[in-house]
């Protein structure tokens, strides 16, 4: 069985006596020094890669980080700077020790010979068909930068958008979690000594503070089994997510009932979908595949669904607004646009303007939503902790008559 490679780094001089260092991928120390050798590059020395167990060195490549290194070679790419070098400068100038090692291997594949795109295909969990897929259309036309500006605008608006969707997502989530902390806290600490207070009171207590007693009560007794079961009832929902493409397309078709957030999801997708197609379509990817690599960007399987179909329509000869406006799913607004742009013959510049005013809707939304739930989660609490407050002072406030 083959020995895997192991990541060495390594410092020296280049051919122009330059100092140089970074890393490199081979089996052995010798092995290394051969390769840089290969390279033009004398090593000083070269040693075993040691990855920290925690800190920088321990991140994971995130699509943010994909996001900035393609912005970063569209800029150097326009910038007449070759693409090797731009690799490899990106390389030594990034803090995250994954990032490198594979803009490494990726660098020296392409020194190899290999075309960048058949490159990036060995790393699918940072780059998706359809990066890989951008990437070859531009190695074929020759206009590698153009494309690369294109990735870097798709990338930068598609996590701007999971940005804005988090953060939409997050407000509802904070004010529940929250809510449930600080009542947990007050009925299991707080409340207790006030019972103690009341025992000796001799009368009999309000029905409200009763009834907040016998819900401390319970959380005293089986508090800890109710969490328990929330987090085991999380921990397996979760994993069937992961598996069940069925419970997903169930929650993705529910979730778009949800007031305010389901509208914010619905214009998202709407987002996704039209940005996609308008960057693979103008880069000179056909239609179908361009729908499919849409489908796959749309985020709901909901969107995903009526995508496919309009893939099947058009594959038969049908125009995709016509299509479209069959699923039931797309706005009428969006459909009568891209039915102008098969008209003009601009159909990528009409999604282009499709995908911006969606996602400035998206933006403004959420914006809105967050406005609304600020004041909603004072609102909440001040219930909560206030309805709290009120049960165990009630009997207090009625001493008068006991006494």
């Amino acid at each position: 069985m083959a020995s895997a490679p192991i990541t060495f780094v390594y410092s020296g001089a280049n051919k122009k006596g330059q100092a140089v260092k970074g890393e490199i991928s081979a089996l052995s120390v010798l092995e290394a020094k051969n390769l840089l050798r290969r390279q033009g590059i004398s090593a000083k020395k070269v040693k075993k890669l040691t990855t920290p167990l925690f800190g920088r060195g321990a991140e994971k490549i995130k699509p943010v980080d994909i996001a900035v290194v393609s912005r970063q070679l569209a800029t150097m790419l326009s910038a007449g700077v070759t693409l090797i070098q731009s690799i490899d400068m990106i390389a030594q100038g990034h803090h995250n020790v994954k990032m490198r090692k594979m803009l490494g291997d990726i660098s020296n594949e392409v020194k190899a010979g290999n075309p960048l795109s058949n490159s990036l295909r060995k790393h699918p969990e940072q780059f998706d068909d359809l990066y890989c897929d951008l990437v070859e259309t531009g190695e074929q036309s020759g206009a590698l930068e153009t494309i690369y500006d294109r990735i870097a605008i798709y990338k930068e608006k598609a996590e701007a958008l999971k940005s804005k969707i988090k953060k939409a997502m997050f407000y509802p989530i904070a004010v529940i979690v929250v809510a449930f902390i600080v009542t947990t806290i007050l009925l299991i600490f707080v409340v207790p000594q006030f019972e103690e207070i009341f025992s000796s009171f001799g009368a009999e207590l309000p029905a409200f503070t009763q009834f907040v007693l016998m819900i401390s009560r319970f959380m005293q007794d089986y508090g800890l089994f109710v969490g328990a079961g929330i987090f085991a009832f999380g921990y397996l929902f979760g994993r069937a997510h992961k598996k069940s493409k069925k419970l997903r397309d169930s929650v993705d078709a529910k979730i778009l009932k949800i007031p305010v957030i389901g509208e914010i999801l619905k214009k998202a997708s709407v987002a996704r979908f039209t940005r996609t197609l308008s960057t693979t379509f103008a880069a000179g990817v056909p239609l179908i595949s361009a729908l499919d690599s849409a489908a796959g960007a749309a985020g709901n399987a909901i969107f995903r669904d009526a995508i496919l179909f309009v893939k099947k329509e058009v594959a038969g000869g049908i125009q995709m607004n016509t299509a479209m406006r069959g699923t039931g799913v797309f706005p009428e607004m969006v459909v009568q646009m891209i039915a102008i742009g098969e008209e003009a013959g601009a159909v990528d510049e009409m999604l282009s303007k499709i995908a911006s005013i969606y996602e400035a809707e998206v933006d403004d939304l959420v914006d809105g939503l967050t406005s609304l739930l600020e004041p909603m989660i004072m609102a909440v609490l001040g219930v909560v902790i206030g309805g709290l407050i009120v049960a165990m002072y009630l009997p207090i406030f009625e001493m008068g008559n006991v006494i």
